[in-house]
C-alpha cells in the first residue's frame, strides 16, 4: 500500500534544507568489532559486528514489550507468518503460502517445513495457535489486531487456519507487520525466561543480555532463510548520539540509528560513513488527558493545537529531515489525507480558551529522556503556549517510567511517536477506538467507532479510503491527538556493511547483510 522511496542523501539533504556542516572529523573505516575474543578480519566472515541503539529494551517478550529498542534486537531473534518487504507488501515467512476462502472469512497457512526453534525443538502449527491466542486470551497490547479473529486452528502440523467473523482485508498486515505477533515457544513462556532469554526461530538467537549494557546476538546456523554471513551482533546502549557518532568514526560500531539531526549533513560529507535519510510511516504527536479538566473540553484541546508551532518543534527535533503533518498518515502513503485546520494561530488559540472559560491554566507535558527529540521540542511547545497564557511544566522521565504513567492516567499532556505504521488501522484503531488498547487520552467519539470498524471490514480500497478520511478528519477536527510531523529514518553505517537496507518501518534486519 505504501512505498518506500529511497532518496540519494545529497539530494535530500538539499530539498530539506538542514543546517550548516559542523565540521566532524574524518571517519574510520568502521571495520568488524572481536566481540567475546573472537577474531577480527574486517570481513565479516569470521568476526561479528557492534551496532549502537538509543536505548536499553524494558524486556524481549515480543508480546507484551512496546519498546523500538526492543524490536530492534527481536527483529532479529523471531519471525511472523508473514512480513513486509522493503515496499511494505507482505511476503511468505514461516507461512511459505495462504488461502482466502471465496467468502473471505476463512484464511489457511501453509507452514514451511523443518523449521526449528533456537533451542532445537521443532516448530509446527500448535505454536502459531499457542502464540495467537496468548495475545488474545491474555489481552495483551496487540490483541486489537485480532479483533475480528473467531478462532485459530491446526487441522494438521503444517497448517494453520483462521476463521474471521467478517472480510478483514488488513489481515495479514495485522499478523505480520511487526515482531509484536511474532510465533513465540510456549515452553519459553511458562518458565518466565522469555523477558531476558527469548527463543525464537529467527536468522538469530540471543546469547548474552547484561541489562547497562549490551545484548549479543549469534547467527542461527539452521535458520529457514540460510545462516546469515554476520555470525554474531553485540548491540551497545548509547542513548547520547554524539557519543555513537563518536564510536562509529573509531570504527568501535559498524551501525548506529542514534545520531543528532544536526550532524547528518556533516556525517554525508565524510566519504568514510554511510548515512540514508529515508521517508517513514511513523509520526509524533501531543495528547491531552481527556479525564482531566478542563481538557475534556474539545475547545480547550483546539486552542492547544492551535498554539503550537510545528515548524518549530520539526526544526529542533530534527533539522529540516521531517514532514510537518497534522494527521498521521504521510503524503508518500497512499492512505495520505490532505487536512490543514490547524496553522499556527493565536489569536484564535486565545479565542477558544475565552470561549471555554479557561484563564490562568498550568498544565504538565510528560516527556521521555530515552526520546531526546521529545525533551528537545518540549521548550519549543512551552514557549509557544506561554504565549497564549498557558504555563507549561516539562516532567521528563525513562520510558519505563513514562509508558507506567501513560497507562495509570498519570498526565496532562503526553508527547510521543507511534513507529512502524502499515495499514491505515495500524495508524488510527488502537489509538482513538472507545475501546482501542492505547487510547490513553481516554477519546470516545460513536461516529468514528463505528468508522473504524467499518474500515476493518471494507474490501473495496476506494470506499476504504473515504472512510479513513472521514475518520482521520474528525479524530484531528476534535484534537484527539495533536499531529506534529512525520520523521526520516536517518542511520549512519561504516561502508563495508553491504547487503543492509534502511526501511520505512524501521525494521532493522541483518540477515542479509555482510561485511567486507
Amino acid at each position: 500500500m505504501s512505498t518506500t522511496h529511497r532518496r540519494p542523501l545529497r539530494a535530500a539533504l538539499t530539498a530539506l534544507a538542514l543546517v550548516a556542516s559542523l565540521g566532524l572529523a574524518a571517519c574510520s573505516t568502521g571495520e568488524g568489532v572481536d566481540i567475546e575474543g573472537g577474531g577480527s578480519d574486517g570481513g565479516g566472515g569470521s568476526e561479528g559486528i557492534a551496532v549502537a541503539i538509543g536505548g536499553e529494551p524494558d524486556q524481549l517478550d515480543p508480546h507484551k514489550t512496546t519498546s523500538y529498542f526492543s524490536f530492534q534486537v527481536l527483529e532479529n531473534v523471531y519471525d511472523t507468518l508473514v512480513e513486509p518487504d522493503e515496499n511494505l507488501e507482505m511476503q511468505p515467512a514461516l507461512a511459505e503460502s495462504w488461502d482466502l476462502s471465496e467468502d473471505q472469512l476463512t484464511w489457511t497457512f501453509q507452514l514451511r517445513d523443518g523449521v526449528t526453534f533456537h533451542d532445537g525443538a521443532e516448530m509446527t502449527a500448535d505454536d502459531v495457535v499457542y502464540s495467537f491466542e496468548r495475545i488474545i486470551d491474555d489481552e495483551l497490547s496487540t490483541a486489537y489486531r485480532f479483533s475480528s479473529v473467531k478462532k485459530v486452528s491446526a487441522p494438521d502440523p503444517q497448517t494453520v487456519v483462521i476463521t474471521v467473523s467478517a472480510p478483514t482485508p488488513n489481515l495479514l498486515s495485522s499478523i505480520g507487520g511487526f515482531k509484536g505477533v511474532a510465533i513465540v515457544e510456549k515452553k519459553n513462556v511458562e518458565s518466565g525466561d522469555i523477558t531476558t532469554a527469548p527463543v525464537g526461530t529467527g536468522p538469530y538467537e540471543l546469547t548474552d543480555f547484561t541489562s547497562g549494557d549490551h545484548i549479543d546476538l549469534e547467527a542461527n546456523p539452521d535458520y529457514w532463510g540460510g545462516e546469515p554471513a554476520i555470525p554474531s551482533i553485540r548491540y551497545r546502549f548509547i542513548s547520547e548520539g554524539s557519543t555513537a557518532v563518536a564510536a562509529l568514526k573509531a570504527g568501535e560500531i559498524a551501525w548506529t540509528d542514534s545520531i543528532p539531526p544536526q550532524q547528518v549533513e556533516a556525517l554525508s560529507g565524510d566519504d568514510a560513513v554511510a548515512v540514508d535519510v529515508v521517508p517513514s510511516n511513523d509520526y509524533w504527536y501531543l495528547a491531552l488527558n481527556e479525564a482531566r479538566k478542563p481538557f475534556d473540553d474539545v475547545r480547550v484541546r483546539q486552542a492547544i493545537a492551535y498554539a503550537i508551532d510545528r515548524d518549530a518543534i520539526a526544526q529542533v527535533t530534527s533539522y529540516g529531515t521531517a514532514e510537518v503533518n497534522q494527521l498521521a498518515i504521510p503524503e508518500d502513503s497512499a492512505w495520505y489525507t490532505s487536512y490543514d485546520t490547524y496553522s499556527l494561530d493565536q489569536q484564535k488559540a486565545e479565542d477558544l480558551l475565552d470561549e471555554a472559560g479557561v484563564s490562568d491554566l498550568s498544565m504538565e507535558l510528560m516527556v521521555s529522556s530515552d526520546y531526546p527529540e521529545t525533551v528537545d521540542a518540549a521548550q519549543v511547545i512551552a514557549d509557544s503556549l506561554s504565549d497564549v497564557g498557558i504555563d507549561l511544566k516539562i516532567r521528563s522521565l525513562d520510558f519505563g517510567t513514562w509508558l507506567d504513567e501513560q497507562n495509570q492516567g498519570n498526565f496532562d499532556m503526553l508527547y510521543m511517536g507511534w513507529l512502524g505504521n502499515i495499514d491505515p488501522d495500524d495508524f488510527y484503531y488502537s489509538q482513538h477506538h472507545t475501546d482501542g488498547s492505547s487510547n490513553a487520552q481516554g477519546y470516545s467519539n460513536s461516529e468514528v467507532d463505528q468508522l473504524l470498524d467499518e474500515g476493518r471490514t471494507e474490501t473495496d480500497e476506494d470506499r476504504r479510503q473515504e472512510i479513513y478520511d472521514e475518520a482521520a478528519t474528525i479524530i484531528a477536527d476534535e484534537a484527539s491527538y495533536i499531529y506534529l510531523y512525520n520523521p526520516s529514518v536517518i542511520q549512519a553505517y561504516s561502508p563495508d556493511l553491504s547487503g543492509y537496507t534502511v526501511r520505512s518501518d524501521r525494521a532493522i534486519r541483518w540477515r542479509d547483510a555482510s561485511m567486507g
